[in-house]
């Protein structure tokens, strides 16, 4: 073998290695590329912090949601019972004035019926004037035309030359415009009754059926809920007609108005007060009921 061969063969085997060497060897990694890489992992790991904060953040306001459901929900509970407390008062309230309308209406039919039987004694007049006023109310005096009749009734002379306003009561005026506006309660119709009460009480201020008017103008307010005027009309029955037999009343109903306008503390002393001035009352057993149903409202 010649030189020359020899010295190609040798390249040929350097070649050979080199290009071996460069297919073992790893390719290096590109710069750009693994900063990059770096980058998406990196705002990977921040998008998953801020997911996670997002979400947080729903959730305190879900809670918070909830939160306030719950309040509303123990806000209408209460005032369903508030609601269906102040229900079972006006029944019981309605039922009260429904007993006492019954009393006058058989007091009404027993004095009409004693009435008639003394007709031909020539006592038609007590009676009837006797009936007018028990069909208006059990608590109202004898007319000035009852009066007389069961004095012995007074001659035609003697009524002709009466005043005015003793013939006007002696033929039953005031009787028969406190019936009219009674009816009028009776039948459910309070605005009207109201008027009727009023107007009574202009023309017959006088008459022993005024406090009663006045006391019935103080229910027809209440039964439509306008709890201050009838709070002022049943006061009025205390302060300008304290000797009448409506004052219990009144002043029980002066306590259920400072209730609904929401006067605790009023109520509690006004309805001690029916409880101390009237016991033994129905008035008084009323009022030492509703005491007892606010103490357990306060629990």
């Amino acid at each position: 073998m010649t030189r020359r061969a020899a010295a190609a063969a040798l390249a040929a085997c350097v070649g050979a290695a080199a290009l071996a060497g460069c297919a073992t060897s790893p390719p290096q990694p590109d710069p750009v590329q693994l900063q990059l890489a770096d980058l998406g992992t990196r705002l990977t790991r921040v998008e998953r912090v801020v997911d996670n904060r997002s979400l947080l953040d729903l959730s305190n306001q879900l809670e918070a949601t909830r939160a306030d459901q719950r309040t509303l929900h123990n806000e209408i509970d209460e005032l369903r019972h508030r609601l269906d407390q102040d229900r079972k008062r006006e029944l019981a309230l309605y039922a009260d004035l429904d007993g006492r309308l019954k009393k006058l209406e058989a007091e009404q039919a027993a004095v009409g019926g004693v009435g008639a039987a003394g007709a031909g004694t020539g006592t038609a007049g007590a009676g009837g004037g006797a009936g007018a006023a028990g069909a208006a109310d059990q608590s109202a005096a004898p007319t000035a035309s009852a009066n007389a009749a069961a004095s012995g009734g007074a001659s035609a002379s003697d009524q002709s030359a009466a005043s005015p306003a003793s013939s006007a009561s002696a033929a039953g005026g005031d009787q028969a415009a406190y019936q009219a506006a009674f009816d009028q309660l009776k039948g459910g119709d309070y605005t009207k009754a109201a008027s009727a009460f009023k107007r009574f009480l202009a023309d017959y201020p006088s008459s022993d059926y005024a406090p009663n008017a006045q006391y019935w103008i103080g229910w027809t307010y209440y039964v439509n809920r306008e709890f201050e005027p009838a709070l002022h009309a049943f006061q009025a029955v205390i302060d300008d007609y304290p000797s009448s037999a409506k004052v219990p009343d009144a002043m029980l109903n002066v306590g259920y108005c400072e209730v609904e306008l929401k006067h605790r503390a009023e109520a509690r002393r006004v309805l001690g007060q029916v409880i101390a001035k009237y016991p033994g009352t129905s008035a008084a057993r009323l009022a030492a009921k509703r005491l007892a149903e606010m103490r357990a409202e306060s629990r």
